[in-house]
């Protein structure tokens, strides 16, 4: 099973602010809109910030064929929070939370 990507998703209450941290640490902005949302990376490790989109940080994977993880991750008992339209092709997502209630998101794009 290919996970592809692993970035953590934090939920901030100061986009700008955590922005400004992660820079020093060494991350640069990648992507987003720059008021909701940033990507930022530093090598292979990504974090995504996001203001005011999540309650809690979120687990997010990038995989290259979210359908066929979720038919395994079903096949295995795992129960889901949000599924992909299994008749459609291309990007979707789907989520599910681990035993401790941390939410975990597969999301091909």
């Amino acid at each position: 099973m290919d996970l592809g990507q692993f970035s953590i998703s934090l939920a901030v209450a100061d986009l700008h602010a955590s922005r400004a941290f992660y820079e020093v640490l060494g991350l640069e902005v990648i992507d987003g809109d720059g008021e909701h949302w940033v990507m930022m990376a530093s090598g292979k490790a990504k974090i995504g910030l996001f203001q005011g989109m999540f309650d809690k940080n979120v687990v997010t994977f990038n995989p290259p064929d979210v359908r066929s993880i979720q038919k395994a991750m079903k096949a295995a008992g795992l129960e889901l929070t949000t599924e992909a339209d299994e008749s459609t092709e291309g990007p979707a997502h789907c989520a599910l939370l681990d035993p401790d209630g941390n939410p975990v998101l597969l999301d091909q794009h």
